[in-house]
């Protein structure tokens, strides 16, 4: 392996002229990622090496804004192709090794000679610049990720909204688990959206998968009744469980005024599909 450096008046064209050493001391540094670096390539065309070059060419040349946003880019790539932080880490942690391994050498070459003051001045402006760059790189693949679980639990909960037309004019929305303040707006956009599309006048909400319900999402689902009202259409609630029905009665809460209620979704299907062409 050859190991002898080009000398250059620049540390940037230092680096890029010893490519291939900066290369191998990378790969001889790296214990766990280097013999994922094809793996990584081919899942998700990232060139670690590459990558490598292109940052330690920032931090030495300080190109902040190119550092910053290449951070949030490497952290999106990342995200969505589930690649590890601690890989990422270590990777970091080699590359900085490697920059002053070349500091080193450069220096050597150049004859250079620095004082204590300016070696520590270095160091600081070097390791702080890398710092940046794991910084942005954590908070850009953190968001994505904190985003793709909000669109995946968005579509879980309208999945889990299911409006069920059973004839020209009604429609079962059987509610199951446990819901929240979150949850409580999701039935509430899905309940008006498909009145709106279905023409529904009235809508059978069955209450029996639902054991409890905290005061303030029970004070929501009142003004979701209200809504499903002045769209034009009755609401109705079965299986009301006993649990829920005490909480609310002591806590002086009724929804008599703002749907009829029925014992249970059989027998309210039954009263109303005989009123009812079939769909």
């Amino acid at each position: 392996m050859d190991t002898t450096f080009s000398k250059k008046e620049k540390i940037n064209d230092f680096i890029i002229e010893n490519r291939h050493i900066f290369q191998n001391k990378l790969l001889s540094e790296a214990v766990t990622v280097a013999p994922k670096i094809n793996e990584i390539l081919q899942k998700g065309n990232i060139n670690l090496l590459e990558n490598a070059e292109k940052l330690s060419l920032y931090v030495v040349e300080n190109k902040e804004d190119q550092l910053i946003k290449f951070a949030q880019q490497e952290g999106i790539i990342w995200a969505k192709h589930a690649l590890t932080l601690a890989l990422k880490l270590e990777w970091v942690q080699v590359i900085r090794r490697t920059i002053w391994h070349f500091l080193y050498h450069f220096d050597e070459l150049n004859g250079n000679s620095r004082n204590r003051d300016d070696f520590f001045e270095l160091e600081k402006m070097i390791n702080n610049r890398l710092d940046k760059f794991i910084n942005n790189f954590f908070i850009s693949y953190s968001n994505y990720k904190d985003d793709l679980i909000k669109s995946q639990r968005k579509l879980v909960e309208h999945l889990s909204v299911p409006i069920i037309p059973v004839s020209k004019s009604v429609a079962v929305l059987p509610l199951i688990g446990m819901i929240d303040g979150y949850r409580i707006k999701i039935i509430e956009e899905k309940a008006l959206i498909e009145i709106s599309n279905l023409r529904i006048q009235r809508l059978i909400m069955d209450m029996s998968g639902i054991a409890d319900m905290e005061i303030d999402v029970i004070d929501h689902f009142i003004k979701v009744l209200n809504a499903i009202s002045m769209m034009g259409c009755k609401p109705i609630l079965t299986g009301l469980r006993p649990e829920l029905v005490r909480k609310m009665v002591h806590a002086g809460i009724s929804f008599e005024e703002k749907a009829e209620t029925k014992g249970t979704l059989q027998q309210t299907l039954w009263e109303y599909l005989s009123k009812d062409q079939p769909y």
